[in-house]
């Protein structure tokens, strides 16, 4: 059994939570490159290398890439093998988020309720997803999440007479719908399967994925590649102005699912889907 003290998991979602809000992976910031090369009208071309400056300005000048530096989302795979020890799991995350929204000086934008609107002042509570795994490693994914983004996200309970193309219409239908809200150049984590709550985490998960990197399942990386077509094709275009890229990528994550129900959920990214990895 390998024992982990919770001071040494709150520092470490500390510093993810202030280095996630400054620095883009470098897969993404890729991607933009290329959307700024492939853009030929003025407006988008122009857009494009001002978002790209942007992310250099960042890290230059020591700065979130965005002034919505997100409500803190954290997925745990915690090895059976790991004692926590010192302090408990949750509040040892909240700790470490509450400390890296503190002293990294990033907006806090938490209401406790979410009628009374009462601003928690740290950015508590963070949204804790945990998996239990085999070995004695926690692996820790930190994704701050913008709103500006999150409300353009929808789920659908499809029946399962839906067909792949029906599926598509609904993630295009979801992008159009959202317009320029987001700030597109949109990043799509898609979830098809499981049921109601788990669609939406397969959505949420799919966005912590590389964008580089295609799904397993030659069936689903196809799927991805058509969805992401269609969806440039909407011409919506970078901040919504109108040019060829309208999203990034789209990331898919299914799961097994019931024999009434086909659900489809799309979390929608803004051009800073934020996230970091960290292994303890």
């Amino acid at each position: 059994m390998r024992e982990i003290k919770a001071a040494e998991i709150t520092g470490s979602i500390r510093e993810m939570c202030i280095t996630a809000n400054k620095i883009l992976p470098d897969d993404l910031c890729c991607k933009i490159n290329q959307g700024l090369e492939n853009e030929a009208e003025e407006l988008p071309k122009s857009i494009m290398k001002t978002i790209s400056d942007n992310l250099v300005c960042a890290k230059e000048l020591d700065i979130p890439v965005c002034q919505d530096t997100g409500m803190a989302v954290v997925f745990a795979e915690i090895g059976q093998e790991v004692h926590i020890t010192e302090g408990s799991f949750e509040n040892a995350v909240n700790e470490g988020v509450r400390q890296g929204y503190t002293d990294g000086l990033l907006r806090k934008s938490v209401v406790g309720d979410p009628l009374k609107r009462v601003n928690t002042n740290d950015n508590t509570p963070a949204v804790i997803h945990t998996r239990i795994t085999d070995g004695d490693k926690i692996k820790f994914t930190v994704a701050p999440k913008g709103f500006g983004s999150e409300n353009m996200s929808k789920i659908k309970m499809f029946t399962p007479s839906a067909t792949v193309e029906d599926i598509v219409n609904f993630v295009v239908e979801v992008v159009e719908t959202a317009g320029g809200n987001p700030c597109p150049p949109m990043v799509l984590g898609v979830g098809i399967g499981g049921d109601f709550e788990q669609c939406a985490y397969l959505a949420k998960k799919a966005l912590c994925r590389s964008v580089s990197v295609r799904n397993p399942d030659p069936f689903y990386a196809e799927l991805e590649e058509t969805m992401l077509r269609k969806v440039n094709e909407t011409n919506i275009g970078p901040q919504g102005f109108g040019g060829k890229t309208t999203a990034l990528a789209v990331n898919i994550e299914k799961s097994a699912t019931h024999i009434a129900g086909l659900p489809v959920a799309v979390n929608v990214g803004c051009h800073v889907t934020r996230h970091i990895v960290k292994i303890l």
